[in-house]
C-alpha cells in the first residue's frame, strides 16, 4: 500500500500564505497528504513546519532587495536543496515569483523530471507577455486566478487551470459591522494604497478629490482603512484634509465600511475586487515614477488596468492612472457614479461569477487542479 502523497510548498507573502493553506485545505479533504517547505501562519496551522521564517522573503523594490540580496541567495539555495533531499513528489510555489521560480530553476536543472507547480499565473496579459514563456522553462502546472488567464500559460507549453479568486470566499459583513457606519451625509470610502510609496504619492490627490467634493455634499464622511506598517503615515497626510477620514484598522472594521459606502475611491489592484464582492461602486486612481509609467505605458497589452473591467468584459468603472490621476478628472466621475451607482452593479455581479462565487471553494479546486497535474 502506498503511503501518503508528500509535496514541498514555498509562499513568499502573506497573501500566499493564504492561498497556501487554503490549498493545504483542501489536498487534505481529499487524499492523505504530507507536506514540507516554507510558508506563513496559516500554511503553519495547516501542519507545515516551515524551513525558516517566510517574513524574510517578504520584500519589494530594489531599494528594499538589494541589501538582502545576498541573504535572500543563499534561502533560494537552502530552500531548492531541501527539495531535492526532500521525497517530494512535486514542489508547489506559491506567488512570489522572483523567489519562487529562482528556486524551481535550481530544482529543474538538478532534478529535470521533477514536477514543477505555481499558483498565481503572471499578469502577461497586461504586459511583459515574455515572461510565461521565461516561466514555461521551470514550471510545468499553473494555478491561474483569472478566468482569462490559461490561454496565456498553454500557449507557451505549461498546462494551467482557472481555479477561481479568494476574493469570493471572503466573508461579507455582518448587520453589526456594517451598522457601525451607519449615520447621516454621503459615505466615501478612500483607499490610497498599503505601501508606503503609493500613500504618499496618491494622498494629494485623493485629499483635493474630497475638497471638491465636500462642496457638493457638505455632509460628507470619509473612511479610510489602513494596515499597520502605513497607518501613522496615512495619519499624517490626510490630517489636513477638508474631511479629516476616519481610519480604521482590522478585518472587522473593513467590512463593515466596504459594506456602508456610497461610492469608493481605490488605488488600482485586487482592492476593486473586494469592492466589488460587497457591492460597492467605484473609482480607481492609480500613479507612479514618470519613468515606471512611460515602460508600462509602452509595453502594456490592454486598455485598463482595473480587474472589474477585465474580468467583467466591460470598461463600467472609471479610471485615472498617470498624467489623468488629478482632482480635477476624479471628482466629476465621482459625481457621475454617485448620480446612477446602480451603474456598475451588473458587471460587479458578473465579475463574482466569473471569479467562481458560488461554487466550489478556490482552495477546493486548487487541490484537484494539483492532484490532477501530478496524474497526467
Amino acid at each position: 500500500m502506498s503511503g501518503p502523497l508528500k509535496l514541498f510548498l514555498i509562499a513568499g507573502e502573506p497573501s500566499g500564505d493564504r492561498l497556501g493553506a487554503a490549498l493545504m485545505a483542501g489536498l487534505k479533504a481529499l487524499t492523505p497528504v504530507e507536506f514540507a517547505g516554507v510558508g506563513g501562519p496559516l500554511m503553519e496551522g495547516e501542519g507545515l513546519a516551515s524551513l525558516f521564517p517566510m517574513e524574510e522573503l517578504s520584500v519589494m523594490g530594489i531599494a528594499e532587495v538589494l541589501p538582502k540580496y545576498l541573504p535572500l541567495k543563499r534561502r533560494i539555495r537552502q530552500a531548492a536543496e531541501a527539495v531535492l533531499a526532500s521525497e517530494a513528489e512535486a514542489l508547489v510555489t506559491v506567488d512570489s515569483p522572483d523567489f519562487c521560480l529562482r528556486v524551481a530553476a535550481l530544482v529543474k536543472a538538478a532534478r529535470p523530471g521533477m514536477r514543477t507547480i505555481h499558483y498565481v499565473a503572471p499578469s502577461v496579459w497586461a504586459w511583459r507577455p515574455w515572461r510565461a514563456a521565461k516561466m514555461a522553462r521551470v514550471v510545468d502546472h499553473v494555478l491561474a486566478l483569472l478566468p482569462f488567464e490559461p490561454p496565456y500559460m498553454t500557449a507557451v507549453g505549461m498546462t494551467c487551470d482557472f481555479v477561481g479568486h479568494p476574493v469570493v470566499t471572503e466573508p461579507l459583513a455582518s448587520t453589526q459591522e456594517r451598522a457601525a457606519f451607519a449615520g447621516q451625509g454621503l459615505l466615501l470610502l478612500a483607499l490610497p494604497g498599503s505601501r508606503k510609496g503609493e500613500v504618499t504619492r496618491l494622498a494629494p490627490v485623493f485629499g483635493a478629490v474630497v475638497a471638491r467634493l465636500k462642496a457638493q455634499h457638505p455632509d460628507l464622511r470619509v473612511v479610510l482603512p489602513t494596515v499597520r506598517g502605513v497607518a501613522g503615515l496615512v495619519r499624517d497626510l490626510t490630517a489636513d484634509w477638508a474631511v479629516v477620514p476616519e481610519i480604521i484598522e482590522g478585518a472587522g472594521p473593513k467590512r463593515g465600511a466596504f459594506a456602508a459606502a456610497d461610492v469608493a475611491l481605490a488605488a488600482s489592484g485586487t482592492v476593486s475586487l473586494e469592492l466589488a464582492a460587497n457591492g460597492c461602486p467605484m473609482v480607481i486612481a492609480y500613479d507612479m515614477h514618470p519613468a515606471t509609467l512611460w515602460l508600462m505605458r509602452r509595453a502594456a497589452l490592454v486598455d485598463t488596468v482595473t480587474l472589474v473591467n477585465l474580468v467583467s468584459e466591460t470598461r463600467v468603472v472609471p479610471e485615472f492612472i498617470g498624467r489623468h490621476c488629478r482632482a480635477e478628472r476624479i471628482a466629476p466621475a465621482l459625481a457621475a457614479v454617485l448620480t446612477d451607482p446602480s451603474a456598475q452593479q451588473a458587471a460587479m455581479a458578473l465579475t463574482m461569477e466569473r471569479l467562481g462565487r458560488g461554487g466550489e471553494p478556490p482552495g477546493l479546486r486548487a487541490a484537484r487542479s494539483v492532484l490532477g497535474a501530478l496524474r497526467r
